[in-house]
């Protein structure tokens, strides 16, 4: 396995950030990372994402695990990695944009759901295949991937709980995403960070616990 991921399966969870303004995003990344998943993906649903990246980057250093999501243009790659974003992640695996993706030289995170999706991303050479939306097969359909990708580095995004994540790595996923049940948006928009360090806590359990 490749070294570039080496942070990313070490970190183990990736939490999905949208927030209705770089000021929230700040505030639940603090929240996540105290709640001990310091794996934080900045997406670009939220404004002004480089900003946000960069202010978690000066205050955290090596102890985060920074990136952008929902990258769909080659521009906002750029802008991410500028920012010092160390992964990009992209709902889908579009070949133009992939390729500017991994022109940046960040570890390179792209969307797949079918078997030749899968394979388009491989062939285009990203880091990672992000299995989005996961949640509509569940840990035994990324167990079913791993039947012709043995050795592809999966990462499924949606329907990740804390009461699934030993499924999930069990059928041999590299690190999974989080979005609603860790970065809920409706705690973020309420700036209810106890229950968003709350969350992180559950997911941070049940990581170890899955690690043993």
């Amino acid at each position: 396995m490749s070294d570039r991921l080496d942070r990313a399966r070490t970190t183990g969870i990736l939490a999905v950030l949208r927030a209705p303004s770089p000021e929230l995003a700040l505030e639940a990344s603090e929240a996540l990372i105290r709640g001990g998943v310091t794996g934080i993906e900045v997406t670009y649903s939220t404004p002004d994402a480089p900003a946000v990246i960069r202010e978690l980057i000066a205050r955290h250093g090596e102890a985060a695990y920074v990136g952008a999501g929902t990258v769909t243009t080659p521009e906002q790659a750029t802008q991410a990695a500028e920012a010092g974003a160390e992964f990009l992640v992209s709902p889908g695996t579009l070949p133009d944009l992939t390729r500017a993706m991994l022109d940046t030289g960040r570890v390179v995170m792209t969307g797949a759901m079918t078997p030749t999706e899968v394979m388009g991303a491989l062939e285009l050479g990203v880091d990672v295949v992000k299995i989005f939306p996961a949640s509509l097969g569940g840990p035994s359909y990324l167990g079913a991937l791993r039947g012709p990708f043995p050795d592809a580095p999966l990462m499924p995004t949606g329907g990740v709980k804390p009461d699934n994540l030993a499924a999930w790595f069990a059928a041999g996923a590299v690190a999974v995403g989080a979005g609603g049940d860790l970065a809920n948006s409706a705690s973020i928009q309420a700036a209810d960070w106890a229950d968003l360090e709350q969350r992180a806590v559950r997911f941070t359990e049940a990581l170890r616990a899955v690690r043993g």
